[in-house]
């Protein structure tokens, strides 16, 4: 740990609370809080978290910096962010190598959230001069309307302990372009990484005279994230997490008139017709459900398989997890590593036996990984004779059910009796099935994919999904708009004041 620290160039902080360089807050009424290795059980490091007295402070300096910051023109804040990813670039190999390492993600996929985040910076700076509004044809004569967008405040990010680091950028990168503070609380998993990139971040913010755009404040959900979701400052609140969890958020968060980004449960499935490339399935899929070891929001939970492929790829996938290297995440060789904690061992457990007992066969996997360590896992298949509820709940581990269909219609009607809609797929060489898949009467979900797995979604499209998703967007397309404020305006330069719909009241 220390090693990554060095090179990471910053130095150890036993603070959970930060607005600029020189804003480390230690409070001494703050609980401890210890992160762990999960592959090894080892404590890395331990900070003090944020009380509301701090999270107070934290709030009050993003506060008083948006109001400047909004004032500085898009495109100086989008060097901002520019340099940001430039930053992330020189430190790319030990920041995720931190990920991996607090986290438990493999190296490689580590190094690709940091690229995620290198990504959505250079995304945004381009952004930066395109936040554009319409403008319209006036029913009134000499007058101009057109839209424009502000800056919205504060953002408030709580995130999840899966992409510790990238849905930070997601959000703070288009934020900061936009004119928004962030106030930051990350998992309680994975409290060292979150701090890692607030070092970097503070560096830019510094080389810039700035200080307050990107804040931190770590603690316990229902305390500093309870203060988040009441405080009327915080204008916009983006929540990854649990269905259950994002329900409250929502409800908090209306009931005082503020914006929410949800992006909560997913139960992704993946139909593939007997006119697949049935090896590009395969391929697909062992990456969706294994890949950060079934831990993803997008993981590939479901399969429904037409029944005259449904014997080959059955093999294909057992043969394949088989191959999969369970181990060390920092090893380069290692595909699999560790479940965060083990509470989601049990879940997983747990899950495996209710779907044995709704009548499903395990076909591989199905054991815990004791001699590896606490939080290993066998990645498991299960052939379900229907999609029973253990089906439809989501459970954060690597479980893939396998169902069969006869019919495009059935296949369609197994793949969205689900409660969530974030990422779907369909894996076929008929164009009419493609289409059928992705029209209106198709995928229900906010990701819909031909030939192409529901794991990995790149930044230039929006993220999100619909049901209990939650309904949020992110990343690219016109997510940005969503932390701005819209404004239409109309310019009357004529010497009349004539009323709009003709309407005539008095002389």
């Amino acid at each position: 740990m220390k090693s990554l620290l060095e090179k990471l160039n910053i130095k150890p902080v036993n603070a959970g609370a930060c607005t600029g360089v020189d804003g480390w807050m230690m409070d001494p009424k703050g609980k401890e809080l210890v992160s762990y290795n999960p592959a090894t059980g080892e404590a890395l490091a331990s900070i003090i978290q944020a009380t509301p007295e701090t999270y107070e402070k934290v709030a009050a300096t993003a506060q008083q910096t948006f109001l400047t910051w909004r004032q500085v023109p898009a495109p100086k804040r989008g060097e901002v962010v520019r340099d940001l990813a430039d930053a992330l670039r020189e430190f790319k190999e030990p920041l995720g190598e931190l990920v991996t390492v607090e986290m438990g993600k493999i190296r490689a996929e580590g190094q690709g959230e940091v690229q995620e985040m290198i990504d959505i910076c250079d995304f945004a700076v381009g952004q930066s001069r395109m936040l554009y509004g319409l403008s319209m044809h006036s029913e009134r004569p000499s007058h101009r309307m057109y839209e424009q967008w502000h800056p919205l405040g504060i953002l408030g990010l709580l995130t999840a302990f899966n992409f510790p680091v990238a849905v930070w950028a997601w959000n703070s990168a288009l934020a900061a372009i936009c004119g928004d503070t962030v106030i930051w609380k990350p998992s309680s998993y994975t409290p060292l990484a979150a701090i890692a990139v607030t070092h970097i971040a503070n560096k830019v913010m510094a080389d810039h005279g700035l200080s307050g755009v990107f804040n931190l404040a770590i603690g316990p959900g229902r305390e500093v994230g309870e203060l988040m979701l009441t405080d009327k400052r915080v204008q916009l609140v983006s929540f990854t997490g649990s269905t259950q969890t994002g329900v409250h958020v929502s409800e908090t968060v209306a009931h005082r008139f503020g914006r929410t980004i949800l992006e909560l449960g997913g139960n992704n499935g993946v139909i593939v017709s007997e006119k697949a490339d049935i090896d590009m399935a395969a391929h697909a899929i062992l990456f969706g459900a294994v890949g950060t070891s079934g831990q993803r929001c997008t993981s590939t939970r479901r399969i429904i398989m037409h029944s005259s492929i449904a014997t080959d790829l059955t093999q294909r996938l057992v043969n394949a997890y088989k191959q999969v290297r369970i181990g060390d995440p920092i090893k380069e060789d290692t595909l699999m590593g560790p479940l965060v904690v083990n509470t989601s061992v049990e879940e997983m457990m747990d899950a495996i036996s209710k779907a044995v007992a709704d009548g499903g066969e395990i076909v591989a996997g199905g054991h815990m990984l004791s001699d590896l360590g606490a939080n290993f896992v066998e990645p498991t298949i299960i052939k379900m004779p229907a999609q029973t509820e253990i089906v439809k709940t989501e459970t954060f581990a690597p479980i893939l059910y396998l169902l069969e269909y006869n019919t495009l219609e059935e296949a369609l009607h197994i793949h969205n009796d689900v409660p969530q809609g974030l990422s779907s797929s369909m894996f076929t060489d008929s164009v009419r099935e493609a289409e059928a898949f992705l029209s209106v009467t198709g995928s229900d979900c906010g990701i819909a994919t031909i030939n192409v797995g529901t794991s990995g979604a790149e930044i230039g499209g929006a993220f999100g999904g619909e049901k209990e998703t939650g309904g949020g967007r992110e990343s690219g397309s016109d997510a940005w708009k969503v932390y701005m404020r819209r404004q239409t305006n109309t310019i009357n330069w004529s010497k009349e004041l004539p009323l709009a719909q003709g309407i005539k009241f008095g002389e």
